[in-house]
């Protein structure tokens, strides 16, 4: 789940398959009564009838984890230039940066920091097709030393710059999931 939609979304269906949730959030949900192996099956096949997958493996929640922290510090909060996304993975999950690293790159074939990018870079999508913020405002918002930083990076992942995509009619931006 990677927006508050998503949470309405699994919170109806779960609630629409007679279960409680007591508690609801990015990539978790607590429900009542605990569900018996059928019940997780059924609660699979239909959460993955809307696009969404149910996690049960310790390390694919980690790495769930991971990736909703990483949203969650992109798209939902002002990046101070001084954000260290190892410095916060690590103390966040109580776990060493480096085994976070190795197995979020063997698991999704990216590692962290190329996942960070993309996060980012859809962000300055948003925030150019927003048209409220120019390019400085943009690159500090989002912890960039300089907007010639952000426009190098930005170029480097989408083959445009930031002028050349603000430019276009259809500027394509992706869902948070697909990134």
């Amino acid at each position: 789940m990677v927006c508050d939609r998503c949470i309405t979304v699994v919170r109806q269906q779960l609630e629409h398959l007679d279960m409680q949730v007591s508690e609801i959030s990015l990539g978790t949900a607590l429900v009542d009564p605990e569900p018996s192996e059928n019940k997780l099956s059924e609660i699979a096949a239909s959460l993955k009838v809307l696009g969404f997958e149910l996690i049960d493996k310790d390390k694919d929640k980690l790495i769930e984890r991971i990736r909703n922290i990483i949203i969650e510090l992109v798209h939902h909060s002002d990046l101070p230039e001084h954000v260290i996304f190892s410095q916060v993975l690590s103390e966040r999950l109580n776990k060493d940066y480096s085994y976070l690293s190795r197995l979020f790159s063997d698991k999704e074939d990216l590692t962290i920091e190329k996942f960070i990018i993309q996060q980012k870079i859809e962000k300055v999508k948003e925030l150019l097709q927003y048209g409220e913020l120019n390019l400085n405002e943009i690159a500090w918002k989002m912890g960039y030393s300089s907007s010639s930083h952000l426009s190098n990076q930005f170029k480097a992942v989408t083959g445009q710059s930031p002028r050349e995509f603000k430019a276009l009619e259809n500027n394509s931006r992706k869902p948070l999931d697909k990134v």
